[in-house]
């Protein structure tokens, strides 16, 4: 950046005053280039008229100069061009609103009529600096960046963790096959071996027969070879030796019609590794279309799945649903006492009895669930791998109803809507009281869902409203809109939003994490019967929603917005 090399310009008036050479700082500046922003002595102006980037420059005397200002007009730029570092930004291009040097607009604003130099401009025009108004707009921007920067390495940082998930999602997956593989490689060693024990039986079972039939042959030989003169004794020995010979010409008849070269053999079921040889992989990997907390979700398709054992069985009532990150479906039926469990791959059904009504399920993780039963004042950890069952169970001294689990805690609520935290051992390590007037929270059994960072809870029950989502040490707000009619269930997606089930009103609502409506994802005409409960899968492509009295789920498909 060009300073003129001034001597104590503060102290000389605008006729008179002493400016050394830019340059050589050894004479005295008798010329000013405007392009440059620097004074020339005689010599020095010399040499720069003689190289060819600065020929066009536009050369004054320095009589028409006060320090480093054209007499007349604002000092030049001093900032230098980030594509011709030599030149300063001087120029303005009118009709593009644009800024450059005298190269830039000989080169990109050459067919502009209106480039101006910035000076003249400015002293032509009656021009409010807006530099206050830009800082606020790039602090508001660089603050954007900042946000969106953060937000960029978080979705790196996840994409890390669930590269380490579905990897470990992978090698379990593998594990199952290689069980299952140990399974039939075991039965087949095992029809092995009752194969050979039974060929041995049958070998030991004639073996004995002959051995049994050879001593009795040369039982009744040796009493015949001995003398004998008692004639009656020699008559029985006689038809003892018939006997013992025809028994033996019918052994020997009847191996004479076996095989004795027993043998086996191993066939592979080729079909096996043909089925195994198809597949390229264990397993698919889809790159899902981002969503945010701000997006309402597009419906493209829908289906609908028969979720009970028993297909023409109805009256069911699937208080809540859950889904795992293989696509397995978990479903509580209040009415039954039981969990179904439903598998979106290959449409299999099974059930399991719980010891009373259940309220709220959600996934712990890919393998195990919990369910809150509130009768029985219990939480029931369940396997959902294989055949279900029950592997451990908190026992509460108040009916629990909502039910949630997110970082490494599981959030129960109560009949007045006071949540407890737990641990996964069972352990409590906190709870919270709502201070809010307890006759608002009467009656008011509820489904409690908590945001991602549990910092926000949200409640859904007939009673509330129709929702209630409940921010941490800032009290309560309230959603009450002609949208939804009695609200049955709220849900926190992956992505932060929160959908909410009407039961009278038949839809569901979305809203962003701070209760914001962002509008109807599933219309009131979009099935039949009220709808219960509604979840989405961890892709975040399909939504499933259950209807009182239905033994069925419907799947709905989620597009890009």
């Amino acid at each position: 950046m060009a300073t003129g090399g001034w001597i104590n310009t503060d102290m000389l008036s605008d006729e008179t005053f002493d400016v050394l050479c830019t340059i050589c700082k050894n004479s005295e500046g008798v010329k000013f280039c405007v392009d440059c922003q620097d004074y020339f002595c005689i010599n020095c102006v010399q040499v720069h008229s003689k190289v060819p980037v600065c020929a066009s420059h536009n050369m004054l005397d320095k009589s028409l100069v006060t320090s480093g200002i054209i007499k007349g007009q604002p000092r030049a730029p001093e900032e230098r061009c980030g594509k011709h570092s030599h030149k300063h930004i001087d120029m303005y291009c009118q009709n593009h609103d644009n800024v450059g040097c005298s190269t830039c607009m000989a080169v990109d604003h050459r067919s502009c009529p209106d480039t101006v130099y910035i000076p003249e401009f400015i002293q032509n025009n009656t021009y409010q600096s807006a530099s206050t108004e830009i800082q606020t707009k790039l602090k508001e921007i660089s603050k954007t960046l900042a946000e969106q920067v953060t937000k960029f390495k978080q979705d790196k940082q996840w994409l890390l963790k669930r590269k380490a998930e579905l990897l470990a999602d992978i090698r379990k997956f593998r594990q199952r096959i290689n069980d299952q593989l140990d399974n039939l490689e075991k039965n087949s060693i095992d029809e092995v071996a009752y194969k050979v024990k039974h060929l041995q039986d049958k070998i030991e079972d004639n073996l004995q027969k002959l051995q049994d039939t050879k001593a009795k042959v040369a039982s009744a030989n040796e009493k015949l070879a001995s003398p004998n003169t008692n004639q009656a004794e020699v008559f029985v020995h006689v038809k003892i030796g018939e006997d013992a010979a025809y028994v033996a010409d019918e052994c020997t008849a009847d191996n004479k019609s076996k095989s004795t070269g027993y043998d086996i053999e191993f066939q592979p079921d080729k079909t096996i590794l043909t089925l195994l040889e198809r597949y390229k992989a264990i397993g698919t990997v889809t790159e899902l279309a981002p969503k945010t907390p701000c997006t309402l979700f597009q419906i493209i398709g829908k289906q609908s799945y028969c979720v009970t054992a028993k297909p023409d069985e109805e009256d069911s009532n699937f208080r809540s649903v859950c889904s795992l990150n293989d696509g397995t479906i978990i479903l509580a039926d209040y009415n039954k006492n039981k969990l179904n469990r439903f598998h979106s791959n290959n449409y299999t059904v099974i059930d399991y009895p719980l010891p009373g009504a259940p309220w709220q399920v959600c996934s712990i993780n890919s393998t195990q669930a919990a369910v809150t039963l509130p009768s029985q004042k219990e939480v029931h950890f369940i396997s959902v791998e294989g055949q279900m069952k029950t592997t451990k169970k908190i026992y509460t001294d108040y009916e629990c109803y909502g039910l949630a689990y997110k970082n490494k805690n599981l959030y129960i609520s109560d009949y007045y809507l006071e949540v407890y935290i737990y641990s996964l051992s069972g352990r409590k390590r906190a709870q919270i009281r709502i201070k809010q007037p307890l006759p608002l929270f009467s009656y008011s059994r509820n489904i409690l869902a908590v945001s991602k960072d549990a910092t926000k809870f949200y409640f859904a029950g007939s009673q509330l409203g129709p929702i209630y989502p409940l921010f941490l040490n800032t009290g309560i707000s309230r959603f009450n809109d002609g949208k939804i009619n009695k609200a049955t269930y709220c849900y926190v997606t992956e992505v932060g939003s929160v959908l909410v089930s009407g039961y009278h009103s038949n839809n569901v609502l979305q809203f962003t994490s701070d209760g914001k409506l962002l509008g109807e994802v599933i219309q009131a005409d979009s099935g039949t019967g009220e709808i219960v409960s509604v979840c989405c899968n961890k892709q975040m492509t399909k939504i499933y929603v259950s209807r009182f009295g239905k033994n069925y789920i419907e799947v709905y498909d989620m597009g890009s917005a």
